[in-house]
């Protein structure tokens, strides 16, 4: 535990229960979510269709996740912590432009 809060920088077991809760809520939020989108969309698990299903749904938890996570972060006053985790999240997605500014751009 001791070299797990070195690693990510974190002061107190108080913080260390909270950032472990905001991955609990985010992986079951961010996996309702996505299941709701494909729902909408009318998808269906049929035999024909259940692996491109299942293939959809990890591609949008891969998307949803991120940026869900930055949020739920920022609701439980953790936003510096999770804005740094998603945004090393997106850049090894190959979305790292989100994120920079026009001087890092020139």
């Amino acid at each position: 535990m001791k070299k797990l809060k070195e690693r990510w920088g974190i002061t107190s077991n108080f913080q260390m229960v909270i950032i472990i809760i905001v991955f609990a809520i985010n992986g079951t939020l961010t996996s309702k979510i996505a299941t709701m989108v494909l729902e909408f969309m009318e998808f269906t698990i049929q035999k024909q269709k259940f692996i491109f299903y299942y293939f959809v749904l990890i591609i949008l938890i891969t998307i949803i996740y991120p940026f869900l996570i930055m949020l739920i972060g920022f609701l439980f006053g953790q936003f510096k912590f999770f804005f740094k985790f998603g945004k090393n999240m997106l850049s090894k997605l190959g979305l790292k432009f989100l994120f920079s500014t026009k001087k890092n751009l020139e």
